[in-house]
């Protein structure tokens, strides 16, 4: 037997908004996970779509989504739009409040959102990639509980702190999307790891001692650690100040853990969104004479260099495991 399971895009879509309804999430949340999760599973890290769809799962029935929230946003300023996501997820309050962020950003120039109040933001790709869709430079930021070291031996002070950033090539070319953690790796890669028995690299996290390990399972009890050292814990500072900084969420020494107990992590989540100037057309497309360039190079261009179609994919590949949790929650 496969280890795994390939959908029809439909029975994918089908199979995601029945488990969240089985969750008890209202309709209009389930509508903006699904489209996420399709999203992340189609042209972002796979680990973080149906994968990470369980954790969702999981937090509407124990307790950390509010399953029927009401979020709102106000401007704090013309162009600054401020988002309370009423404890739900963070896809819902951000597909509420982004006709209001185009609107400002086509006004202005440059516009910026804010949210707090939420479950993870998950797929931070997802966010600029939407502005992408629209024309718009996007760059994004988001935090979550405490789980890596700024150092090998100290105590955990950051989350994974991701950051993603989006460049629009035009309409037949994917957008440039850089999409990554502060951390050496995701946590979700250490979850997988761990779930499938396998070991991990050196250098991605160290045990509750403080030492380097391969195991996952014991990576899970330890810590993860930033890429590059001391610069990539500068760059989880950096996030760490325009995710919750800037929204005024919770820091993520403070923030309860998104993967157990009854509290929502009620992380922040920032996103600026930028009009490639005036003459938009020929930004984008000096922007896509550059990539080019710089492929022939041999240089590898992130949400680019990947088997792309126009069109959007027919199939979703799950995990089998993934696939049996999802089919026993909805079970049940």
């Amino acid at each position: 037997m496969s280890d795994q399971v390939v959908l029809k895009i439909k029975n994918a879509e089908d199979l995601a908004m029945e488990a969240c309804l089985a969750c008890g999430a209202a309709l209009s949340s389930a509508r903006s996970l699904v489209e996420a999760t399709l999203s992340a599973a189609s042209y972002g890290p796979p680990t973080l779509g149906f994968p990470h769809l369980v954790d969702y799962l999981h937090g509407f029935l124990e307790g950390r989504i509010n399953c029927d929230p009401k979020p709102r946003s106000d401007r704090a300023f013309p162009a600054f739009l401020v988002s309370d996501a009423d404890r739900g997820i963070a896809q819902l309050g951000f597909d509420l409040a982004f006709p209001d962020l185009l609107e400002a950003v086509r006004n202005f120039g440059v516009a910026v959102l804010t949210q707090t109040n939420s479950y993870t933001a998950g797929e931070l790709g997802y966010y600029v990639r939407r502005l992408c869709n629209e024309g718009i430079i996007g760059l994004a930021a988001t935090n979550a509980n405490a789980m890596m070291v700024a150092k090998a031996g100290g105590p955990v002070v950051y989350s994974t702190n991701p950051m993603a950033f989006g460049f629009p090539l035009g309409e037949r070319t994917p957008p440039l999307i850089i999409d990554q953690a502060s951390s050496a790796t995701a946590f979700v890669n250490i979850v997988r790891a761990a779930e499938e028995g396998k070991t991990i690299p050196e250098g991605w996290a160290v045990d509750e001692e403080g030492n380097a390990t391969h195991d996952a399972e014991k990576a899970l009890m330890g810590a993860l650690l930033p890429f590059g050292g001391r610069k990539g814990a500068n760059v989880a500072l950096l996030v760490e100040m325009l995710a919750a900084g800037l929204s005024g969420g919770p820091w993520s020494l403070d923030a309860p853990d998104f993967r157990s107990g009854t509290q929502s992590p009620a992380v922040g989540l920032s996103v600026i969104a930028i009009m490639p100037r005036e003459n938009t057309d020929a930004q984008i497309e000096r922007a896509r004479a550059h990539v080019r360039r710089l492929q022939d190079h041999g240089v590898f261009i992130p949400g680019v260099d990947r088997n792309y179609s126009p069109r959007p994919p027919m199939d979703v590949t799950i995990p089998r495991g993934v696939f049996e949790r999802i089919s026993a929650i909805i079970g049940k």
